[in-house]
């Protein structure tokens, strides 16, 4: 089900600001910037074990930490089991057929075994239709994270072109017996109270994988990229994003910080209703 809140419900709330870049050929920015449901921002320099995508200096994260109910929801082939999360969707660009749309992700859970949370990105048309499915990523305890099992085919070429998890420095495993060993939980601020922790096996990250794909048709375009909790609320999950770019020129990720800070009001007022789900 497509959970295109932005469009919906919190329309009024996101940002829209202009942002216009010197395009190359092949590609312009349209003066509509980046929005989020949930929470979203930009860490400038990057903090425990996610740092930049070689090459940059800062990223752009998503993360599950105070989302929304039915927010980070995959937009076709949703699993059925998904609880919270969060959605940033980037400016709005034109693009002509072979342009070439990049970027990196990392995928990064403090999650494992049942409770398989994911996170993707799609392309989409500038009013929110998803077109093409350009990353999976998804918590299991062992084997392949990325492209995430169960979830639909990406059409974009990853490199690499699947990663198991790897184990965070975390080293604080008090919930389960069943940790790895390490406990590997990553180390990292976007996720909260989660940080350094590990639920069971299949905590950790996957670390840098490159997204490519080539644009088909002429149009105007945006990316969403979308993570969430599975089957509870707790030990949340995140993404941190990194140097989008069509057809070599950069693509806004980032929404105003007072937009940011408008959303959490409503989060707030959300969360008070949402049912916990315990372990």
């Amino acid at each position: 089900m497509k959970m295109n809140l932005r469009k919906l419900i919190w329309g009024g709330m996101l940002c829209m600001l202009p942002v216009l870049f010197t395009a190359r050929a092949g590609a312009t920015i349209v003066p509509i910037t980046a929005g989020c449901i949930g929470t979203c921002g930009l860490d400038t320099t990057g903090n425990g074990d996610v740092l930049p995508a070689p090459g940059f200096t800062s990223y752009t994260f998503v993360t599950t930490t105070n989302g929304v109910t039915g927010g980070g929801t995959i937009p076709v082939g949703a699993i059925g089991n998904e609880t919270d999360g969060s959605t940033l969707t980037t400016a709005v660009f034109s693009a002509t057929p072979g342009a070439q749309l990049q970027f990196y992700f990392n995928y990064v859970t403090s999650d494992g075994s049942g409770y398989p949370d994911y996170g993707w990105a799609y392309l989409e048309s500038s009013t929110g239709t998803p077109l093409a499915l350009l990353f999976t990523a998804r918590t299991l305890p062992s084997g392949t994270i990325s492209p995430g099992v169960g979830l639909p085919t990406p059409v974009a070429t990853l490199t690499p072109s699947s990663v198991p998890i790897m184990p965070g420095s975390g080293t604080f495993c008090g919930w389960t017996p069943n940790c790895n060993t390490p406990a590997g939980g990553p180390v990292w601020a976007e996720i909260g109270t989660y940080s350094g922790d590990c639920w069971a096996y299949g905590c950790g990250l996957t670390g840098w994988i490159q997204s490519d794909y080539t644009i088909t048709t002429a149009g105007n375009y945006e990316l969403a990229f979308g993570v969430t909790n599975a089957n509870d609320i707790y030990y949340d999950t995140g993404m941190a994003i990194d140097g989008v770019t069509i057809a070599g020129t950069p693509v806004p990720t980032v929404p105003e910080p007072t937009t940011l800070a408008l959303l959490g009001l409503g989060l707030g007022t959300l969360a008070m209703g949402r049912r916990k789900l315990a372990r």
